[in-house]
């Protein structure tokens, strides 16, 4: 399967994002794909955009069968969410039980206005009824095919495919 390039899906979410921003709007980040899109997506749209990322370890409803993942960060959000509307962003769309978590994790910090969904890569497969209001690509991959988003040593994005664990 050949993937779309990276940075041209971050260039398209930029141009679907700018229409959208008010004075009121912030960009929160899903660790760790939709962080690192987050921090570039603000280098684009403008450093006037309040950037924050969420790790939503402790928020995952599997989180009491998989117990802690070793990577976990801590979340970062040093405006106010109360009545702001929140740009998430994340790398990956698959089932929807992460952006479920983040969204958990948003109301406590305060009550968002608007949540509005901008991700890379839609993959279909959804178990939560969660859909993205801002998509760089929609791709169909198998069951267990899995999509990651990588960055190498210059910070240029990349789409690796790989068989799941």
């Amino acid at each position: 399967m050949q993937l779309p390039d990276a940075e041209q899906l971050l260039a398209k979410l930029a141009d679907n994002i700018r229409p959208l921003l008010g004075e009121n709007t912030a960009l929160v980040g899903i660790h760790s794909g939709g962080a690192w899109l987050a921090e570039r997506l603000q280098a684009r749209l403008g450093d006037h955009i309040p950037l924050g990322t969420l790790d939503i370890s402790f928020y995952r409803d599997d989180f009491s069968r998989i117990g802690l993942h070793p990577q976990t960060r801590p979340s970062h959000i040093s405006f106010d969410v109360e009545g702001r509307h929140i740009i998430l962003v994340d790398d990956v769309l698959y089932t929807g039980r992460t952006i479920r978590g983040a969204m958990n994790e948003l109301f406590d910090y305060g009550r968002p206005a608007k949540i509005t969904l901008a991700v890379l890569v839609d993959r279909g497969g959804r178990e939560m009824p969660v859909e993205a209001q801002i998509v760089g690509a929609r791709l169909a991959l198998q069951p267990g095919e899995n999509l990651e988003l990588a960055r190498d040593d210059a910070g240029q994005f990349h789409l690796k495919l790989h068989e799941a664990a």
